[in-house]
């Protein structure tokens, strides 16, 4: 059994996990209008990242703790014309990533399966949130949101099987769902993984109202985020690591509270959180100074977990034994072994 195996539940390996990352998005500009985005400003209305903008700050990042390069980008429009040259641009700073001795995750919305397929090539897993399967946000929060669309996101999931993506997905909690939604998401989740064994981590993320959004829905009580995890963790697959972004969680009893229900990664730690950003992301010593007195032990990750390695191409796992990758590679095996044990 296998250190994710092992932390899904209360037991004495008091471990949690992190990765050390840096967000780059190629552009803010979304076609959907989510009620409650913080993120995404109009079509037409940004200026996309350049290769030698982003190149400026991977070589920054040489010097920095970092390991992941989160690909993060707002949505164009599968029917633009400019669509093609947005996807170019993403593959093209997965690939510098890459050359540069980063490990690329890319989240960039809806993809068709040809362009998923090519992503693959350069990225060491991938995510997409489903959010919530409930039709009903059709009309409310997703009403301006075409990609939205249940079967749309949950088509990505089984996409991502197919082609033995490691995958992130995830829910976002409090836009309206009840109970018995969010279990239905839980549940087709778990059924894909079932299917294809390729996701890696299942993020819960609490509505955390922000400055730009129109959704005038209340945050998520944090006082119920334990009881979700809970239930998440009855209805995943053992094998599948529940995941909760501390710094929505800002009180340091739920945030243990939430650990002792079953979460066992806390993310993506970088300078900003690109899609909550008046929420400042809880830096690693600050983490460490809440989880140390409980008892956790903090440890850094890759974007990719180790039981996925396998499924990765030679040139990606040639990636993960690049010299930049060495700390990275050296913290995780120190506690994250690829091979079985009881």
């Amino acid at each position: 059994m296998s250190l994710f195996t092992q932390n899904t539940g209360n037991n004495r390996n008091k471990i949690i996990t992190y990765s050390p990352a840096y967000t780059l998005v190629p552009t803010y500009e979304c076609f959907n209008r989510c009620s409650y985005c913080n993120f995404r400003v109009e079509p037409t209305t940004d200026s996309w990242m350049t290769l030698s903008q982003a190149r400026e700050i991977l070589l920054r990042l040489k010097n920095e703790d970092v390991c992941e390069i989160l690909i993060l980008s707002g949505e164009v429009h599968w029917r633009s014309s400019r669509r093609k040259n947005w996807f170019q641009l993403i593959y093209d700073l997965c690939s510098l990533a890459l050359e540069m001795g980063f490990l690329p995750h890319t989240n960039v919305g809806i993809l068709d399966f040809a362009e998923m397929e090519a992503l693959k090539n350069v990225n060491v897993s991938m995510g997409l949130m489903l959010e919530q399967l409930t039709p009903s946000l059709l009309n409310t929060v997703h009403r301006y949101a075409p990609s939205k669309l249940p079967e749309l996101r949950l088509q990505q999931l089984q996409w991502a099987g197919q082609l033995k993506i490691p995958f992130t997905t995830g829910l976002l909690l409090g836009i309206g769902e009840t109970e018995d939604d969010r279990w239905e998401t839980l549940g087709a989740i778990a059924d894909i993984h079932d299917q294809y064994q390729n996701i890696q981590e299942v993020i819960l993320q609490p509505h955390s109202p922000g400055a730009e959004q129109s959704f005038d829905g209340l945050a998520f009580n944090p006082d119920h985020l334990p009881e979700v995890i809970s239930q998440a963790r009855e209805i995943l697959p053992p094998d599948i690591t529940i995941q909760i972004p501390p710094n929505l969680v800002k009180d340091d009893h739920w945030l243990l509270a939430c650990l002792d229900a079953g979460a066992r990664d806390l993310g993506g730690i970088g300078p900003k959180d690109e899609v909550n950003p008046n929420y400042p992301h809880l830096q690693v010593e600050s983490l460490r100074n809440i989880l140390q007195p409980a008892g956790w032990k903090l440890v850094p990750r890759l974007p990719v977990y180790p039981q996925f390695y396998d499924s990765l191409s030679d040139k990606l796992e040639a990636a993960l034994s690049n010299s930049a990758m060495s700390y990275f590679l050296a913290n995780s095996f120190n506690f994250i072994d690829k091979t079985t044990h009881t």
